[in-house]
């Protein structure tokens, strides 16, 4: 047996490969999906669209901001406005993941695109970065990361009743938690270090400006910015 039969052999298969991917995203939706869900049946809402809103929205941070503008009594234009603002983030990551996607039909590129967050795109964007563009494993990340995501929702609600507050379970640190994780992950060398670290600066300074909910996409425009203009400069 040749080495290459061996190592084809030894190589994870594209379920497996997605598994292994998926499991950081795994772990820190069940927590942060439970938080929903509890936040969720305390703000009134059903099990039905509770469950929906991770099935037909599926985005853990405006789906927070949703419940917690509902249960103040925020107008529904006002909500869908305010999340419409907290997911431009989306065209960004859209934009930069496209290119590794020529190919693909557009049914494809519409399922795909249908489970992008932000923790699927650092997965996605360091599979691409090393050339590993699997079709089978793009969709089983993406299938596997919602599941979890809706199954804690679930779980969340039904549990909502016996769960008077979540913040002392520590319960809303885990989404930060996941987000660190993730940079670790796709941090090589020291131009990533300084341009997160930028970046996550700026976000902190837009944010006591006033900047809000602006201030991811602001900051992560900024900090792409000047992340290029360093890596041109130091190339002349």
């Amino acid at each position: 047996m040749t080495i290459e039969a061996v190592a084809g052999e030894q190589a994870d298969s594209p379920m497996m490969s997605a598994a292994k991917l998926v499991a950081p995203i795994v772990m820190g939706y069940l927590p942060v999906g439970v938080a929903y869900g509890v936040l969720a049946q305390q703000a009134g809402l059903s099990m039905l669209n509770t469950v929906l809103m991770s099935v037909l929205v599926y985005a853990g941070s405006a789906q927070l901001i949703a419940v917690a503008l509902f249960a103040a009594g925020v107008s529904p234009l006002s909500i869908i406005a305010t999340t419409f603002v907290v997911n431009l983030r989306h065209l960004l990551m859209s934009a930069s993941l496209a290119p590794n996607l020529k190919s693909w039909k557009k049914w494809e590129l519409a399922l795909f695109a249908y489970q992008v967050t932000d923790e699927s795109f650092a997965v996605h964007s360091a599979r691409f970065a090393r050339g590993d563009l699997n079709k089978t494993t793009c969709f089983a990340i993406n299938y596997i990361a919602q599941a979890s995501w809706t199954l804690a929702s679930f779980v969340g609600f039904v549990a909502g009743a016996s769960i008077p507050r979540v913040e002392p379970l520590g319960i809303d640190y885990a989404l930060p938690a996941m987000f660190i994780a993730l940079l670790v992950m796709q941090t090589r060398n020291k131009l990533h270090v300084l341009v997160a670290g930028f970046t996550g600066l700026t976000a902190i300074v837009l944010i006591q400006a006033g900047a809000d909910q602006w201030s991811v996409i602001i900051a992560t425009v900024i900090g792409a910015t000047f992340g290029a203009g360093v890596e041109t400069w130091t190339r002349k």
